[in-house]
C-alpha cells in the first residue's frame, strides 16, 4: 500500500513540474493598426484628412 502512495506522490510531483515548465502564453499585440491611405474620391468629397491626434498623455 505504501508503494502505491509513493507512486501517486511521485506522479503528482512530476505533473506539477511539467505544468511549471511549460512556456507562458504569448502577449497580445496592442499596437494600433496603420492608418488607411485616403483615396482620391474621399479627398474630393471631404477635403484633406485631418491631422492625426496628438499622442496620449
Amino acid at each position: 500500500m505504501t508503494s502505491v502512495v509513493r507512486v501517486a506522490c511521485a506522479a503528482l510531483v512530476a505533473a506539477s513540474l511539467a505544468a511549471c515548465a511549460s512556456a507562458p502564453a504569448a502577449q497580445p499585440d496592442l499596437t494600433p493598426p496603420p492608418r488607411r491611405p485616403v483615396d482620391a474620391k474621399t479627398q474630393l468629397e471631404y477635403g484633406n484628412p485631418p491631422p492625426p491626434p496628438p499622442g496620449r498623455y
